[in-house]
């Protein structure tokens, strides 16, 4: 138990980080428990290392040394180590300094900083990782700057501060390099931090895909088993490596299981391992862990089953000390088809092709179907690059795996079925970055229960719609889809297609009325059909080939399908499946060769018997129905557009009216005055109008109506037209119900409404009155802004009335919203027409309605205290808007580690999940 005088220990600075090469390492702070694990590091380091710390020969730690390094008050002076295995690999400190370089206190800002790496683990990049950490461990503590004095022999060091991306200052003083950084994140030293979290996290991808060698432990005597099934997996598959075989059970003269080499513990092998598939009941896991742990095993693929949440939690934390990654509990397994590796640790013998997907799943039997479906698209379309099946995803996510995606040079097409979103925010960055150069496509399992954390995995519980999600992802420019077909279907289109230019469609067949069904399902998809090239029933193979080469020279199409049907008379001499596909393939082939824009081509049959094989081995996918070759068109085009416009991304726009710090210090008089920090807090009317002031948003005043002469004097101020209304939660923004009266000319009818609307709705004390000045004739529109607790800030856009909140017709985008995000999120609307002149009515200021949302989306994201923010109605009128009422509530929002940002806007140092 701690002493009165003893310093709270910081448990929120322990993280879990990635290192360079792939591994793992805990970083935490140093408590006075560590001296013997100290003495023990400091005994590992070399004597030039040593001295490179201390600028002189320092054998040997003194009695004082030790417990300065271990005794710490987390204020003034902090080190944080990072362990591996229960022992220091690294140390760094500060020691807060004044102007003089002597030891001080708050107010002081400035603190020394210095580290220490053991040699057998530099290069690691442990050094950056605890720099990133100490950084954000003083920026909590009020330190401004780092100070630091290097060697110039000392290399590394010296690049681990230039390379960090902070502002700093260097000179050359008395034989020393002298460094000042300032701790202030910047946009360089994010792109940094994440940048060397990619590099980490798709290192530690592959490892547990590309080992040198596998270890299967739990392979049964007998020939069945989940270990028997992975042994013959990795068999089949032809794995490049060495394979072992353990079974603690095994009798000692067991040398050879299935003619791999069998051990009776891992510690036994004599060769390095570098992933261990372990398949052995629950209970045994630990101690599985550990001897992997102990024998230097890089990562475990874990198929058991049947671990409650705390037991999985420690099944993490002891993977991870180690230096180990964990794929699973409940794991499928994991494949990798690349000609130097050949690995398959699934629960499943049949290989799939090589190809240019990855495919990611949480749930073992999606894995199954989609490979499934895959393989059914034929030798050509459906290969796979790499399968993970990540089962309770308790360690390696799909963000971990998107990380190794996103540099593969032999993924060019990514697969997703995910259940839940264990970091949303991380996830929406990866993707917008990968998709800028491959596709994702995503199915999501679970949609009705928003996300549903998988089995004994601490994800928070997520109440985002689902039309939030799917908008977010659309954002970050992932393709949606609702089923495993759809999955399948884009997939096959993207991996062998060319990207559309635009939405025209041209399409040709032997049938005019599939070539019918397949206009139609364009237009219900939002594409651009051309008129039918109908070829009729007698067409040959060199009709289709000629057709299909005039419908890709034409300017007017963008992508074409393929429309064909059975023969009446049969296929004869001349006309079989491979024949047509043979003349399908030279038409799209000498289409591009002839120098014009490469097209995608999608084949429609009933019933070709052998087209579908003969059309996939000419890289040519083929559907059994025009509405699915049109909806993974769709989404193809989609994404073509998308990508496009992510090449010249819009911008945040500077604001040289906006006030931050009155609205600064607004929200803080409210915080000030409300003083529980489980809830969120109101603004009052007022204080609403004034914080959305300081941004430019202007809100049309109200005034309060007890009774009918105050609301007549309210309306000589105002001036005429007024508008009565209700105030009570029940009646507002009802019309319909009779809250609301409009176009009051003058204090006649003022007094009329009056009396009309507390007899028919009850007294003022319930109905809470108030007159507003009549705004110009427009669109009722809602703005909004949320935060969700996963997510974080998004805003949101619909027409005010049952459009929203009816039909659910709804738009959001993430916070901060670009100007093309802005115009976009208005656009995207199903009822968008109603603003830009829908049956012959005046379109509206649009333009005021983007900067509106810009002015929005910067006040939330410039406060995180700021919860939601709910603008209704906003009438947008041809010229202008008007904001006839605002609600803004405000909270203390959790701040991540080191940022005074909250922890959605994953913007602190760079960690592993916590459990």
């Amino acid at each position: 138990m701690r002493t009165p005088t003893e310093p709270a220990y910081p448990a929120h600075w322990e993280a879990d980080v990635v290192l360079r090469d792939g591994g793992t390492a805990r970083i935490r702070p140093i408590t006075p428990d560590d001296a013997d694990r100290l003495v023990r590091f400091y005994e590992q380091v070399s004597d030039q290392s040593k001295y490179y710390r201390f600028f002189a020969p320092y054998p040997r730690l003194t009695d004082r040394d030790v417990r300065r390094f271990t005794h710490h008050d987390y204020v003034d002076r902090v080190g944080l180590a990072a362990v591996v295995g229960g022992e220091f690999i690294a140390t760094v400190r500060y020691d807060r300094i004044d102007g003089t370089g002597r030891p001080a206190s708050l107010p002081a800002d400035e603190a020394e900083v210095a580290f220490l790496v053991r040699d057998d683990h530099q290069g690691r990049g442990v050094g950056s990782a605890l720099l990133e950490h100490i950084a954000a461990c003083a920026r909590e503590r009020g330190v401004r700057r780092f100070s630091a004095e290097v060697l110039p022999a000392n290399t590394r060091m010296v690049k681990v501060f230039t390379d960090a991306g902070y502002s700093q200052k260097r000179s050359f003083e008395e034989g020393t390099v002298h460094l000042t950084l300032d701790l202030e994140p910047t946009e360089r030293s994010l792109a940094v931090m994440r940048a060397r979290e990619q590099r980490a996290e798709a290192r530690s991808v592959q490892r547990l895909l590309a080992p040198g060698s596998v270890a299967v432990i739990g392979v049964s005597r007998a020939p069945r088993g989940a270990g028997r099934t992975v042994l013959a997996g990795l068999r089949a598959a032809g794995f490049t490596g060495r394979t072992y075989a353990v079974n603690r059970a095994f009798p000692p003269e067991t040398t050879e299981v299935d003619a791999v080499p069998a051990y009776r513990s891992v510690r036994e092998i004599p060769e390095p391992v570098d992933l261990a598939v372990v398949a052995v009941p629950a209970g045994q896991v630990p101690a599985v862990v550990a001897e992997c742990g102990r024998r230097g095993v890089q990562g475990l693929v874990v198929l058991s089953a049947d671990f409650g949440r705390e037991e999985q939690r420690e099944l993490v934390r002891q993977a991870r000390s180690y230096g180990m990654r964990i794929i699973g509990p409940n794991a499928f397994g994991v494949i990798n088809t690349a000609p130097g590796v050949r690995l398959n640790t699934t629960l499943s013998t049949a290989i799939p092709d090589r190809g240019r997907i990855g495919l990611f799943t949480q749930s073992g039997a999606i894995g199954i179907a989609v490979l499934a479906a895959l393989h059914r698209r034929g030798r050509g379309l459906g290969g796979v690059s790499t399968f993970v099946s990540a089962g309770n995803r308790a360690d390696v996510s799909g963000n971990d795996v998107l990380q190794y995606w996103d540099d593969d040079p032999d993924t060019d097409v990514v697969l997703m079925y995910l259940e839940s979103f264990g970091n949303p925010r991380k996830f929406s960055r990866l993707a917008r970055r990968t998709a800028a150069r491959k596709p994702i496509v995503v199915v999501k399992g679970a949609r009705h229960n928003a996300s549903a954390p998988p089995p004994g995995h601490a994800v928070p519980d997520s109440r985002t719609p689902d039309a939030t999600v799917s908008s977010l992802l659309r954002q970050a420019g992932v393709i949606r889809v609702d089923t495993v077909t759809e999955l399948v279907d884009a997939g096959v289109l993207l991996a062998t297609q060319p990207l559309p230019a635009g939405p025209r469609v041209g399409i040709l067949g032997n049938a005019e009325s599939l070539c019918l069904l397949t206009y139609d399902a364009c237009l219900a998809r939002g594409l651009r059909p051309q008129p039918v090239t109908d070829l009729t029933t007698e067409a040959a193979p060199e009709d289709f080939r000629r057709a299909l080469r005039a419908t890709l020279a034409d300017p007017a199409t963008d992508a074409v399908v393929v429309t064909a049907i059975p023969w009446v008379d049969g296929p004869p001499d001349g006309r079989d499946a491979a024949v047509l596909a043979e003349a399908l393939r030279e038409a799209a082939e000498g289409a591009g060769a002839a120098g014009g824009t490469a097209k995608p081509v999608a084949v429609v049959h009933l019933a070709i018997e052998g087209l579908d094989a003969a059309l996939a081995e000419r890289g040519l996918p083929a559907y059994p129905a025009p509405e699915r070759a049109v909806g993974a068109l769709a989404e193809t085009v989609r994404y073509a557009q998308w990508r496009r416009e992510a090449g010249t991304p819009g911008r945040v726009p500077e604001y040289d009216d906006i006030d931050e710090a009155s609205a600064a210090a607004l929200l803080t008089r409210v915080r000030e005055r409300e003083r529980d920090p489980r809830r969120s807090v109101p603004l009052t009317g007022g204080e609403a109008a004034e914080l959305l002031g300081h941004y430019g948003i202007a809100v049309q005043p109200v005034l309060p109506a007890p009774d009918a002469d105050a609301a007549a004097a309210a309306a000589r101020r105002l001036g005429y037209p007024v508008a009565l209304k209700t105030t009570a939660p029940h009646l507002r923004h009802r019309a319909d119900l009779g809250g609301v009266r409009l176009d009051i000319a003058g204090e006649a009818g003022l007094r009329r409404a009056y009396a009309e609307l507390t007899e028919q709705l009850g007294k003022p004390a319930e109905l809470r009155p108030v007159v507003q000045a009549m705004a110009p004739r427009g669109v009722d529109t809602v703005v909004k802004a949320t935060v969700d607790p996963a997510v974080g800030a998004v805003l949101s856009f619909g027409l005010a009335g049952p459009p929203s909140e009816l039909l659910g017709d709804t738009a959001h985008r993430l916070v901060p919203v670009t100007d093309r995000d802005a115009a976009d999120l208005v656009r995207s609307i199903r009822s968008a027409p109603v603003l830009f002149g829908w049956r012959g009515a005046q379109p509206v200021d649009t333009a005021a309605l983007e900067d509106l949302l810009l002015r929005l989306s910067r006040l939330v994201d410039d406060h995180p205290e700021i919860v939601s923010v709910d603008l209704e109605p906003v009438v947008v009128a041809a010229r202008g808007l008007t904001v006839l009422g605002a609600a803004v509530r405000v909270a203390d929002p959790p701040a991540a580690f080191g940022t005074g940002n909250p922890a959605w806007a994953d913007l602190g140092p760079r960690r592993l999940p916590a459990y």
